[in-house]
């Protein structure tokens, strides 16, 4: 039997409880046994699988496609991504954007300057690429002005965040206002109230009270820069421009297709295609990583084998990264696969919450049971539509119930989730300290939001 033609007999009660046991089980062997998270990851989802009665003949492959699946988003990018920051660092260029920042907002003002960067450049590019694309800089500053990483990182990564969550043209918020009807340009408004004070008071602030608490040292991921090489540094212009190559392309396709989807051009064309192609994120990056080998090797009089050495010397660091986000992904997949999303939604459906709570409890519990916030906002969604299309709500209402549900999916971000792992391994953070601040960081997020979205909601 495959687990197509398989169903799940189990209630929610059983199916509670071994997701559970799952993940408490994941956190004693990863804290206390000190098991390799890969390993540990891999096993549990295994233990899971097997005790949530999925067909013996199907568990490999619910496990390889829901590695494969989170390995086809994150390996491109995070291997062309720290290609991009291994040039960036190497070539003097972080340094150079370092002293730039520095002089225009002051050492006290850096963990502020970058945010406001990330936010900037996360309107357009998704949470993981954009990441990746900060970290040279994150890290630049870090050793220049020193204090823990998660001074500087925290806000970064919260600003990618609230934007991939609440803003579109990012794929959970278009799609949650298509089951809902809302109008996508009245939910950029609603999203971007929600986003700017949420990060300020959740990334920012919250990054500087956990960088003073926290002292966590810049992590060797993309190495340091050679002094032959910071001798001859690019131009602060030439990075800026290599650093808004993929952001510009990613935002001209998803410009062009947000502009479809209303009708103002043909989404056949050929311009929407072609924008199609080289803004798509993993051929973005491509793009960058040879205009910068050029920019910043090639024309410098770095070339050859050393160039070559360069590209090579970023990828066995992320190694790691990329195998724990997949094993992460695999989890994610069998809680899926396995109904205990679904048995959870069904029992909070039935509870007679106000469409707006039930909207954000829904999306929350799928977040918590699966580990993807955009299948927890996209099913939560998909699961009140009927509440929401009963109820007559006006635009204002319908924007600020999806950016309610998009709340509920970014809450209590853990170790089914694969950007836990992203963020932890990139930060150089174990299990614990993930929790700490990734976790608390994501909750608040959420919350906050939530918080605005329901206020929208009452004076609308």
């Amino acid at each position: 039997m495959t687990p197509d033609d398989w169903t799940q007999t189990l209630t929610a009660g059983p199916l509670l409880g071994i997701a559970a046991a799952a993940v408490g089980l994941l956190l004693v062997l990863i804290i206390k046994i000190r098991l390799h998270a890969f390993v540990a990851l891999v096993l549990v989802s295994l233990l899971t699988a097997v005790a949530a009665g999925l067909p013996a003949g199907g568990i490999v492959e619910v496990l390889l496609d829901g590695f494969g699946s989170t390995l086809a988003a994150v390996a491109l990018l995070v291997g062309l991504g720290a290609m991009l920051g291994r040039l960036v660092e190497t070539s003097g260029g972080a340094t150079v954007l370092t002293d730039v920042l520095v002089a225009r907002f002051g050492e006290r003002r850096a963990p502020l300057a970058l945010g406001i960067a990330s936010l900037m450049f996360g309107f357009p590019i998704f949470f993981d690429a954009g990441l990746v694309v900060m970290l040279p800089i994150v890290f630049a500053v870090a050793r220049r002005l020193g204090g823990s990483v998660l001074l500087y990182g925290l806000p970064v990564a919260g600003a990618f965040s609230v934007m991939h969550i609440y803003v579109p043209p990012h794929p959970g918020p278009v799609a949650a206002s298509e089951f809902l009807g809302a109008n996508v340009g009245v939910v950029l408004l609603v999203g971007l109230l929600a986003a700017l004070p949420t990060w300020y008071v959740t990334a920012y602030l919250f990054g500087r009270f956990a960088g003073r608490r926290l002292e966590l040292p810049v992590p060797e991921l993309l190495g340091h820069a050679d002094a032959a090489q910071i001798a001859n540094p690019p131009r602060f212009g030439t990075v800026v421009g290599i650093l808004l190559l993929p952001l510009l392309l990613i935002f001209a396709n998803t410009g062009l297709e947000t502009a479809a989807s209303v009708g103002w051009v043909d989404a056949g064309s050929g311009v929407v295609a072609v924008a199609g192609l080289v803004g798509s994120t993993p051929v973005a990056l491509l793009i960058t990583v040879l205009v910068a080998a050029w920019a910043l090797g090639r024309r410098r009089g770095i070339g050859g084998t050393a160039l070559e050495k360069t590209l090579d010397s970023a990828l066995g660091p992320v190694a790691s990264v990329i195998l724990i986000t997949g094993a992460g992904g695999m989890f994610g997949g069998v809680l899926r696969a396995t109904g205990i999303g679904d048995a959870l939604a069904d029992v909070l459906g039935d509870l007679g919450l106000p469409v707006i709570v039930a909207g954000f409890l829904i999306a929350a519990v799928l977040r918590v049971a699966q580990g993807s916030a955009t299948v927890a906002l996209t099913t939560a969604a998909g699961l009140i539509a009927p509440a929401v299309a009963a109820g007559g709500y006006g635009a204002l209402e319908l924007a600020a119930v999806v950016v309610a549900v998009a709340a509920g999916s970014v809450v209590l971000s853990h170790v089914n989730d694969s950007g836990f792992w992203l963020v932890g391994r990139f930060f150089g953070m174990d299990v614990r300290t993930t929790l700490r601040t990734w976790t608390v960081m994501e909750t608040g997020i959420g919350l906050m939001g939530f918080a605005i979205a329901w206020i929208v909601f009452a004076v609308a």
